[in-house]
């Protein structure tokens, strides 16, 4: 055995030079190094290299957001919250709420949509109703406003009342008491001769139409034969969507070859009477004012005319050439009336305060003929006037009147 002082005789220097280093043998690579490489090469070899390498990064995130979340929670999150009344240090003033004015409604940003009006009142629709019911003029009423006001025609109110109107709406005046229809229609009253077949057809309906309104009270079952049926004389019927035609007592077509027509209108009628002048076919203004006052032509409700405003006492003027055929009291509402016959055309003019005019008098256009009044079923101070073609009928005077 060497001992420690001895040299090797193969590690003595040769020639007296510099001891040589000997030469170390390679260290084996670490045994956990070596089955990595070996896990490495083999996914390399399979292609999941990548796959790897992102599978690892997602598990490296999740234990990174792990540890800040328990880092939180043990450093920062962990303190108490001090009570106010243990508080050393003045609390803060409140901060004052900020009333926020919400912006203005825009109809311009609405795009689509069903949109829902504000209000504030809700109304109920009215429950169905079958029973006529009565209703008293006011001051100021007109058909029409009335009509409105029940959600029905204007026809409808005078086939509701024909005993009190006459199918005139001049006869309308404060106090009278009306029949209010359930519905557009008309209302009858039963006589003993009448047929349900001949009552149904003369106002366009079927008979079971009035037979099932239940107003009406009525059994088909009880009704019995049609043509006499089980109704009392003096029963007053509704006949829901009946109409008919209106009965006109006040003007019938007059002319210079048969004025006496009109005797049945009363005492202002013409008997024979000659010649005279004839009308240019052109028509002017019969009164100083040129507005509607009160009804405007409406066939709706039996008004073949347009009521001129004005003051009791203006001027009336022939509205074109003709002869007198009418001249004096209406006894059907027209009260003080004059009618000119222009040859092809008539013109009448009612509600006279005067009549300047004889029967059987040439007039030419622009002639005063009376003045402006309230006679007869009138409402208040204005002129009825009424324009008939022998060709068209009654006309709108306003499709031939010149503009106001």
């Amino acid at each position: 055995m060497m001992q420690p002082d001895q040299i090797d005789p193969s590690e003595a220097p040769s020639g007296g030079g510099a001891r040589q280093p000997k030469t170390k043998k390679s260290e084996p690579e670490p045994r956990g190094s070596s089955r990595f490489n070996q896990v490495w090469d083999t996914l390399g070899r399979l292609g999941l290299r990548e796959v790897s390498l992102r599978v690892g990064a997602g598990i490296a995130l999740v234990l990174l957001v792990l540890v800040v979340v328990w880092v939180m929670g043990n450093f920062y999150l962990g303190g108490k919250i001090e009570s106010p009344g243990t508080s050393v240090q003045a609390a803060s003033p409140p901060t004052p709420e900020v009333a926020v004015e919400p912006p203005a409604y825009d109809p311009a940003l609405l795009v689509s949509g069903v949109s829902r009006r504000a209000d504030l009142h809700t109304i109920l629709p009215a429950r169905p109703r079958f029973d006529v019911v009565s209703y008293t003029v006011e001051k100021g009423d007109t058909i029409f406003g009335i009509a409105e006001k029940f959600n029905l025609k204007p026809s409808t109110i005078l086939w509701g009342n024909y005993m009190t109107l006459q199918d005139n709406p001049h006869y309308l005046k404060p106090e009278m008491t009306l029949n209010i229809l359930p519905g557009d229609g008309t209302y009858y009253e039963w006589t003993a001769a009448d047929g349900l077949n001949g009552v149904a057809k003369y106002f366009g309906v079927s008979p079971e139409t009035i037979i099932n309104w239940p107003g009406n009270r009525l059994d088909l079952a009880t009704i019995g034969d049609f043509s006499r049926p089980n109704i009392p004389p003096g029963t007053m019927l509704f006949v829901p969507g009946g109409t008919r035609e209106f009965i006109t007592w006040s003007a019938p077509r007059i002319t210079r070859s048969d004025p006496a027509v009109a005797k049945v209108l009363g005492p202002g009628f013409c008997g024979t009477i000659g010649d005279g002048a004839v009308g240019t076919g052109t028509f002017i203004w019969p009164a100083p004012q040129h507005y509607v006052s009160g009804y405007n032509y409406s066939p709706e409700t039996n008004h073949a005319a347009i009521d001129i405003g004005g003051y009791v006492g203006e001027a009336i003027y022939a509205t074109d050439n003709g002869v007198v055929v009418y001249a004096g009291w209406n006894d059907h509402g027209y009260g003080s009336m004059i009618v000119v016959d222009h040859g092809g055309w008539q013109s009448l003019y009612a509600h006279l305060s005067a009549i300047s005019v004889a029967c059987g008098q040439s007039v030419f256009q622009g002639d005063v003929i009376g003045a402006l009044g309230s006679t007869g079923n009138s409402s208040g101070p204005h002129l009825h006037f009424e324009l008939r073609s022998d060709e068209y009928g009654r006309v709108d005077p306003n499709q031939f009147l010149p503009p106001p």
